[in-house]
């Protein structure tokens, strides 16, 4: 089974696509593309890897879809359109006629108000994603599971959830995270990524610990069919190595899986969930 590494970013400083990535961030602050990661993933026997966009641009989607055309461990490509765009399905059939596009995101967590998801525009362009079933990243904060749990009573989309909702891990905090994740799983089309953890424990300086009460919780609740590694590299780098992900997590997950749960959780869940066995982006 092919190894995926379901979520990660590129980017180039010099396009000055992000602007939350500045000189105050000097672990991020640089160039972070292919080459950088390409001996991680040798490492860590990671075949292919989704990248992810990390700034609401019709740029930065262009910009990584570009990255992906000769490239050997990019599998696909999930990016943003302007949905307050009246163009927008315009924007996504352009998008879709590219191979390595497997996705859109929704950054929820970056919107001034998170109610703009039930808005007629948002439901309309959720309920077209659910007709060409359209992969759909949730980039959400954990006090903003309860319009994410609204949202999925009006579309059955299928959706992953970023980075686990980023429950407050530092403070330990469980509930009502918990709690609201129960209901999120409880719909067979919603996914979960166990990425992004590691930012929210105090960087450089958490212990594995931390996270188990977290990982046993989405495992639980989405069971192994339904959760996917992601590295978050190099956003990672800011409170843990790549080698340390992907360590954390082997040791967090439950120590009974089976070989089958395993190669699931870090590559086939993805394959089915982005759809890339009906791309042809398998290995032969």
């Amino acid at each position: 089974m092919m190894r995926i590494d379901a979520h990660q970013h590129y980017w180039k400083i010099n396009r000055n696509d992000y602007g939350w990535i500045t000189p105050e961030l000097p672990v991020l602050y640089r160039d972070f593309l292919e080459a950088d990661l390409k001996p991680l993933l040798e490492k860590n026997k990671i075949d292919k890897t989704i990248v992810v966009q990390a700034a609401p641009t019709i740029e930065v989607t262009e910009f990584i879809l570009s990255l992906s055309k000769n490239s050997e461990t990019i599998a696909g490509i999930v990016g943003w359109i302007d949905i307050e765009n009246p163009s927008w399905k315009e924007q996504l059939e352009k998008f879709r006629k590219d191979p390595k596009f497997v996705g859109i995101r929704i950054m929820i967590q970056d919107m001034p108000d998170e109610n703009i998801i039930l808005q007629p525009n948002y439901l309309e362009a959720f309920s077209y994603f659910e007709k060409l079933d359209i992969p759909v990243d949730l980039l959400v904060l954990s006090a903003q599971l309860p319009i994410v749990v609204e949202l999925l009573k009006h579309v059955s989309i299928r959706a992953v959830i970023d980075h686990i909702a980023k429950p407050d891990i530092n403070q330990g905090s469980i509930e009502p995270w918990k709690s609201q994740i129960k209901q999120i799983a409880q719909y067979p089309n919603i996914y979960c990524k166990l990425s992004g953890m590691v930012t929210e424990a105090e960087h450089y300086n958490w212990t594995t610990e931390q996270f188990i009460p977290y990982v046993q919780h989405i495992v639980n609740e989405f069971g192994l069919n339904r959760v996917m590694y992601g590295s978050d590299w190099p956003v990672c780098l800011l409170s843990a190595s790549y080698d340390d992900v992907f360590k954390l997590l082997k040791e967090t997950l439950p120590q009974n899986l089976t070989k089958d749960d395993e190669e699931g959780i870090f590559g086939g869940n993805a394959l089915e969930f982005y759809q890339l066995k009906k791309k042809q982006l398998v290995n032969k």
